[in-house]
């Protein structure tokens, strides 16, 4: 064997929802908006000149930090934009999470924190939701490296409100607190208020979901100077240069579009509740849900078995094949039309051993 390949890195990746090259399906399993950007993103888009690009982006962004910081109430010094949120929380752990003592997070939660954690090779415990798939705040009050959980948490889609936010932080003042809002515009708790009492918080979020902008990968955070200007710092020790100047340009016009924003978000909102009424009136048990999918299970049915079912006519939901979740799916609240697509197959699927 060669020698060269003993210093390969050796980790088991991050698997995101599978993205079918088949064509009409019914796509359900990715936590994409359903809907196009705002019209004002779609203007920028079109009037945006190509020739630009042969320039580098502004290297901070201050254009788009300026439009994030005056919609969410804060300053330009106190917002980080990065290439997705995904990218921001990567350089979190990295510019936070350097203690030998380990991090918590949730046992069921956004996969991507374990990987890295392996990654970055940071110490980590993952305390159990409780039976009802609640983070139980007394297992984040002791000495630890650092916490992180999504708010609303994925793929429980259970949102956890103010007064649980500052416990786990009044809980935790030697530790940096991450709270991963990639869903919170669907009828969640936003911290991003508190990272102005709180300078160990750090609130991220995603221009992906509630802005129908995956394609362009915004990610953006919101805490104290001090947080702020280390994740700066750690992002120009490697790569000096934030989100594209497309993405730039298109950001600030889907910031500025507030009236397109809630309208779009109250429509998901409505087709999720709708969705979860359906699903209960089926004997479906489905959480509460802050978010724009739904976690749903059946006592009498296998949903691995529905997972397959659905996939063979073409609408992709999300399985987890893991422990205390697998008899458990996960649902991207899709357009009333995708919905009822769905909703069909699954009577097809029920009645199909009858």
């Amino acid at each position: 064997m060669n020698e060269w390949k003993n210093n390969l890195r050796k980790i088991k990746p991050y698997v995101p929802g599978e993205q079918s090259k088949e064509k009409n399906i019914v796509k359900l399993n990715a936590n994409e908006n359903p809907y196009p950007p705002s019209p004002k993103a779609i203007e920028a888009l079109k009037a945006f000149n190509a020739e630009s690009l042969r320039l580098y982006p502004h290297a901070d962004a201050t254009p788009l930090k300026a439009a994030i910081a005056e919609y969410y109430g804060v300053e330009i010094e106190n917002v980080f934009l990065g290439n997705g949120s995904d990218d921001v929380i990567a350089l979190a752990f990295q510019a936070f999470f350097n203690s030998e003592k380990p991090i918590l997070f949730p046992d069921i939660t956004y996969s991507f924190y374990p990987v890295w954690c392996e990654l970055f090779k940071i110490p980590f415990k993952t305390p159990a939701l409780n039976k009802d798939f609640r983070i139980n705040i007394d297992d984040y009050s002791g000495e630890n490296g650092g916490i992180v959980f999504p708010n609303p948490n994925a793929p429980t889609s259970i949102c956890e409100g103010e007064e649980f936010i500052r416990k786990m932080l009044d809980n935790n003042t030697d530790s940096v607190v991450i709270v991963d809002e990639a869903y919170v515009d669907f009828g969640g708790y936003s911290s991003v208020k508190l990272t102005k009492e709180y300078e160990n918080l750090l609130v991220t979020g995603t221009f992906s979901k509630s802005r129908s902008l995956a394609g362009l990968r915004i990610g953006f955070a919101i805490g104290s100077r001090a947080l702020v200007s280390v994740l700066e710092a750690v992002k120009n020790s490697y790569n000096s240069y934030t989100v594209d100047a497309l993405s730039i340009a298109m950001g600030i016009e889907s910031v500025n579009d507030d009236e397109y924003f809630k309208a779009t978000t109250a429509k998901i909102i409505n087709t999720r509740e709708r969705l979860k009424t359906e699903l209960e009136a089926l004997g479906f048990e489905v959480l509460n849900s802050s978010t724009n999918f739904i976690f749903a299970t059946h006592k009498k049915y296998n949903m691995k078995e529905m997972f397959e079912f659905l996939k063979a006519r073409k609408v992709f939901i999300r399985y987890f094949n893991l422990p205390r979740i697998d008899n458990y799916v996960r649902i991207t609240i899709g357009t009333d039309i995708e919905t009822d697509i769905l909703i069909s197959e699954i009577n097809n699927f029920l009645n199909k051993g009858e």
